[in-house]
């Protein structure tokens, strides 16, 4: 039996199909204050199974709190709710932006290929509406003023969960703005910096995760690898939200980041504000491997701002 797709030290596929995945440092989610939130662990489809993880900050008030629903990255194959960096960047996120936040556990490839993680993280949303008198945090949520981020390849979740969104009556109008951080997009056409002799490794380590995620038989012009090929009538488009792209400076995917947002704001019915965010110095998903850094607080404070614009 030999390994035939690897990222070292997350991910390992063999030739049976089987696949074994290596975990970085986990977190517990607590009840109990601590840094000023509280989280704890939800089942959103016990038959899938769909988990996910809420936060709730600390309040002294009965305030409502705008929710962000969050989706992980790693290249749709790898990633969780529970890695140490996620959990501590959206509990401080959860409190800076003063969101419920809950962050989603989708089903991976290629167990699961595309588009069965579109499909759990938009249950997500549903989950959000149908708890909403049974969920005691989601007493506190106001689902008027929904949000949804997501890194890498739960950047690319973000937009297609929000096309799923737009065309139903029970999002329409709740769904304020989306924050993809660092997206994972392609096409087999490559971007100029794809082609440059530099990127060779990480071009490779990219079009891996594609193949083990994508559907059978698909490439890279995959409607949810290429967001150019989503089919949507202009009326659709013109239910789209605000979007903030944020991208990395010494990221490949930069890019695609930029041309992401270059595509929604010459969109035909798109009447949305949208904007790119670049932190010059750093790699993709670096508020993930150092969640506590100065430029992982400057994100926040970013997302934060963008949320906090749209309260009422």
């Amino acid at each position: 039996m030999s390994i035939v797709a690897e990222a070292p030290g997350y991910i390992q596929v063999f030739s049976d199909g089987s696949v074994k995945r290596f975990e970085p440092e986990i977190a517990t989610a607590s009840i109990e204050p601590s840094n000023g939130y509280m989280s704890k662990d939800v089942v959103i489809d016990s038959s899938k199974p769909i988990l996910g993880r809420m936060y709730l900050p600390e309040s002294s008030v009965h305030q409502h709190f705008p929710v962000l629903v969050y989706f992980h990255g790693g290249g749709f194959c790898i990633g969780s709710t529970t890695w140490l960096g996620y959990h501590v960047f959206l509990g401080d996120l959860s409190v800076s932006s003063k969101s419920i936040i809950l962050s989603v556990d989708y089903r991976l490839a290629p167990e699961n290929r595309l588009p069965i993680a579109y499909e759990d993280c938009y249950s997500a949303l549903e989950w959000l509406i149908k708890n909403i008198e049974f969920e005691p945090w989601l007493e506190r949520a106001d689902l008027s003023q929904l949000f949804l981020s997501g890194d890498s390849a739960g950047g690319n979740i973000v937009h297609q969960v929000a096309i799923q969104a737009i065309t139903s009556e029970v999002f329409r109008g709740r769904l304020k703005g989306l924050l993809p951080i660092h997206p994972y997009f392609g096409s087999e056409k490559r971007t100029e910096l794809e082609m440059d002799n530099g990127s060779a490794g990480g071009v490779e380590m990219n079009d891996m995760f594609w193949r083990l995620s994508l559907p059978q038989g698909s490439n890279r012009d995959y409607f949810g690898c290429n967001f150019e090929n989503a089919q949507l009538s202009v009326a659709e488009w013109s239910q789209f939200p605000a979007v903030i792209v944020f991208v990395a400076g010494l990221d490949l995917l930069k890019e695609r980041g930029v041309t992401y947002a270059e595509f929604l704001k010459k969109k035909k019915g798109v009447k949305s504000h949208v904007k790119v965010v670049e932190a010059e110095e750093q790699v993709h998903v670096y508020h993930v491997f150092h969640p506590e850094s100065e430029a992982t607080r400057l994100l926040q404070n970013q997302m934060s701002d963008f949320i906090n614009s749209f309260r009422k």
